[in-house]
């Protein structure tokens, strides 16, 4: 039933003023965290709050400050944020040189009015060509990841006039109906199948077993539009194809004229160890889409970019692909250009593999000592895995690291690999906490 106006203006009110409070007393901050776990199963869903730590022992622990690699929660208790909202926070969180950008634009101008000409996306899409590698040049701006892959794969089709996907098993590109059938996780796809025809998914790793699912469908007289596939996969376990693996693939979709697409989404930026993780074993893809730290941590946007000989038929129609009201809207435009300058002057890709190195070495000291619990401690700059003997092990980290103020993250459905993905910003004195704080839930 709809409230009445004078309880509407109440309620907002109220929600502003606690908003607008520099500081939370520790009243509203109980206050808020009440308000919390009473909207979710009304307003939004249980299941949310059911699937965070934070409420595995009826404690709730709700998010409302942060900067750099740390968060704070209502009561100003501060985390080490090692999970970086999944590759978000590769800048930190409120990195100053993208929130000053995003606040000059904002007492600007926010949104556009979808019939002059918007300047920044074509000056973001002109840097995103400087930045990618080989001949990337024309890019699609959109809100989210899945929407970026999306694009790609529409695209594909249009530009190839062919129809099959090979994608990989545990790949994850989204859970809109296109990147959900490119996507390999069944826990994901099975609600909602049929999905879209087209896709067959084959072992990560495995260039020959592409190979062979490509020759298959042409034999059969199908087309293949193209292959889809993380450098590195993130939700599927932080695994790791062999170098091969990605020059591979290229070979391969040259010779059966098909298109590469490389998700680039929670890889992409830096977070590896270089700008690209397709960097590392110099593929250029046909597309590429980038997403998660693509916005700096401040606002969503992400990508598609390709090359111009993909791009003729978009010419006479430009909006063929989709015509997505917010995509490439100046406020997070603005937020993606200071994170490219941020980027390339502070040279965070470096400083993500230096990082990056010395946390996976702690961390492959401590697998070392208890190889009957954790099995693998594997990973590329600040994009790490714990892999454990079992779920119930690495759910009992996460809930012990967590209980040291530390947050990491599982897949999205099981823990049995715990993600390490902090911001760049994190100190060495963090990192050696978090490592000390690993080995003791392992000691426990």
């Amino acid at each position: 039933m709809r409230a009445t106006r004078e309880d509407i203006l109440a309620e907002s009110g109220r929600i502003l003023s606690l908003m607008a409070s520099d500081q939370l007393t520790a009243a509203q901050g109980e206050r808020i965290v009440q308000d919390s776990l009473e909207n979710f199963p009304l307003y939004v869903t249980e299941a949310i709050l059911k699937s965070r730590k934070s409420y595995a022992d009826q404690v709730g622990v709700a998010e409302w400050s942060d900067e750099g690699a740390v968060f704070r929660d209502t009561q100003g208790v501060e985390y080490i944020d090692c999970l970086g909202g999944y590759g978000v926070y590769l800048l930190g969180h409120r990195h100053p040189r993208v929130i000053q950008a995003v606040e000059k634009q904002l007492h600007r101008q926010a949104l556009h009015s979808q019939e002059l000409i918007d300047p920044l996306r074509g000056y973001l899409s002109k840097l995103v060509a400087m930045i990618t590698p080989g001949d990337l040049q024309h890019s699609y701006m959109v809100n989210a990841g899945t929407e970026a892959n999306e694009m790609a794969l529409k695209l594909a089709r249009l530009a190839t006039g062919k129809k099959w996907f090979i994608s990989t098993e545990k790949g994850f590109h989204g859970k809109t109906m296109g990147s959900l059938s490119a996507t390999g996780k069944g826990l994901y796809r099975t609600p909602y199948l049929p999905l879209v025809p087209g896709f067959q998914h084959v072992p990560y790793g495995d260039a020959a077993a592409v190979e062979e699912a490509i020759r298959q469908l042409e034999l059969t007289g199908e087309t293949v539009a193209g292959v889809i596939v993380e450098p590195i996969q993130g939700e599927g376990g932080v695994n790791i194809p062999p170098d091969s693996y990605l020059p591979a693939l290229r070979e391969i979709c040259d010779r059966h004229e098909c298109l590469l697409i490389i998700d680039e989404i929670q890889t992409g930026m830096g977070r590896t160890g270089t700008l690209f993780a397709s960097d590392y074993v110099g593929v250029t893809p046909d597309i590429m889409t980038l997403g998660k730290a693509f916005g700096g941590g401040v606002m969503p946007i992400a990508c598609m970019v390709t090359k111009t000989k993909w791009w003729g038929q978009m010419e006479d129609n430009p909006f063929i692909l989709g015509s997505s009201t917010f995509g490439g809207n100046p406020l997070c435009a603005s937020a993606a250009i200071a994170a490219i300058h941020t980027i390339v002057e502070e040279d965070v890709p470096a400083i993500a593999k230096e990082k990056g190195d010395y946390f996976l070495q702690g961390l492959q000291r401590i697998q070392q000592t208890y190889p009957e619990l954790m099995v693998e401690a594997r990973g590329r700059g600040l994009l790490m895995g714990m892999e454990f003997r079992n779920h119930e092990t690495g759910y009992q980290v996460a809930k012990s690291l967590f209980a040291e103020r530390i947050l990491v993250g599982g897949t999205l459905n099981n823990a049995q690999v715990i993600r390490i993905e902090p911001p760049y910003s994190i100190s060495y004195g963090q990192i050696d906490q978090v490592l000390s704080a690993v080995e003791r839930s392992l000691q426990k």
